[in-house]
C-alpha cells in the first residue's frame, strides 16, 4: 500500500534559484528592482497564474532563498499578464491528489494520511511568506482567487489595482480552504461577519470592498501604478535597519498569536541583544547630524 501512495506522489526535483541578480525559472521569476529590493513574480500568463504543485515548490524556494540573502531586505510579490493569481489549476496543480483519492488500491487510513501530507506541503509553500524575516508586499491586479487568497494573507502588505477582484472560491469546488485562508483571512482583516459571508458564498468582490473591509491598505489605478508603488513602499522599508524592521515583522507576528503579557516579554527577550546591534547608533548619529543612516546587511 505505502509503495503506492510513493509512486503516486514522486519528490520532484526543486530548480536552482539564485538571487545574485535577474533569476527566470519556469513559472516563477525573482528580479532585484532595487538595492535590496526583489520582486517574486508569478509567471504562468498564459494560465492566469493558477499554481501547480512544481509552481508551488519553486515558489516556496524563491522566498527561503531571500529570506536568508542578507542581499534582500524587502520584497514584492507581483503576477505576470493578465491576472494576478486566478487559483489552482485544477487539471496540473491537483492532479496527484485526485489520483489518490480515486486509487481503491491504496488502504483509506493510509489515503487520508497521504491527503494530509500533500495538503501539508502546499500549506508549507505560503507559510513560508510569514515566516520570512523580510516584509513581503503583495502588489495584486485583475483576479486574485482562492489560491491567491491564501498567498496574499500570508503577506504584510496587501496592495492592490483598481480592477482587482477576489474571491474564496472553494466551496464552489467542494471543499473548505485549505491553505491558509481561513485560517489567516480573520486576523487580517478582524470583521468575522464579513470574512463568513465571502467564505460562504464564495462571492466575487472588488478593490473598494477589499479595502472598505482592510484586505488591502491602499489602490492604485492600474497595474503600472501598482507596481510602481509597491516597490516605491518596498525601497522605504529597506531603507531602514534591517534589525529594526526584521524584528518588527517578528514581534508582530507574534503578538498577533500571543496576549500583551507574552508580546511584551517576547521583544523584552528579542532587544535584549537586538539593541546591542551598531544599527541604533547608526540611526542616533544620522539624526544628529541630518544626514541618512546606512546599514550593515544581516
Amino acid at each position: 500500500m505505502l509503495s503506492n501512495t510513493r509512486r503516486i506522489l514522486p519528490n520532484f526535483p526543486l530548480r536552482s534559484l539564485s538571487t545574485s541578480s535577474v533569476l527566470k525559472s519556469t513559472d516563477i521569476s525573482v528580479k532585484e528592482e532595487r538595492p535590496y529590493v526583489y520582486n517574486v513574480q508569478l509567471n504562468r500568463p498564459a494560465k492566469l497564474n493558477t499554481f501547480t504543485m512544481d509552481m508551488w515548490r519553486e515558489f516556496k524556494k524563491a522566498i527561503d532563498g531571500l529570506a536568508d540573502d542578507p542581499k534582500c531586505r524587502s520584497i514584492v510579490v507581483s503576477g505576470e499578464g493578465k491576472a494576478f493569481c486566478a487559483g489552482i489549476d485544477l487539471a496540473a496543480g491537483m492532479s496527484n491528489i485526485i489520483q489518490v483519492i480515486q486509487d481503491d488500491a491504496i488502504e483509506i487510513g493510509r489515503k487520508g494520511r497521504v491527503v494530509r501530507r500533500f495538503i501539508g506541503e502546499i500549506q508549507d509553500c505560503f507559510t513560508a511568506l510569514e515566516k520570512c524575516p523580510k516584509p513581503i508586499i503583495a502588489a495584486v491586479h485583475s483576479h486574485c482567487l482562492g489560491a491567491g487568497i491564501d498567498l496574499i494573507t500570508a503577506c504584510d502588505i496587501r496592495i492592490a489595482s483598481q480592477d482587482a477582484n477576489f474571491s474564496i472560491r472553494e466551496v464552489d469546488i467542494g471543499l473548505a480552504a485549505d491553505i491558509g485562508t481561513l485560517n489567516r483571512i480573520q486576523k487580517v482583516v478582524g470583521n468575522d461577519s464579513w470574512t463568513r459571508e465571502i467564505a460562504l458564498t464564495a462571492r466575487d468582490f472588488g478593490a473598494d470592498e477589499a479595502h472598505r473591509y482592510g484586505l488591502i491598505s491602499r489602490i492604485c489605478d492600474d497595474r503600472k501604478a501598482l507596481l510602481e508603488n509597491s516597490i516605491d513602499l518596498a525601497a522605504r522599508i529597506a531603507e531602514k535597519s534591517p534589525i529594526a524592521v526584521q524584528g518588527t515583522k517578528e514581534t508582530l507576528n507574534y503578538a498577533r498569536d500571543h496576549t500583551t503579557d507574552e508580546s511584551l516579554n517576547f521583544i523584552k527577550t528579542w532587544n535584549m541583544s537586538q539593541l546591542l546591534s551598531t544599527d541604533l547608533m547608526n540611526s542616533a548619529l544620522a539624526a544628529m547630524n541630518k544626514k541618512k543612516a546606512t546599514y550593515e546587511d544581516v
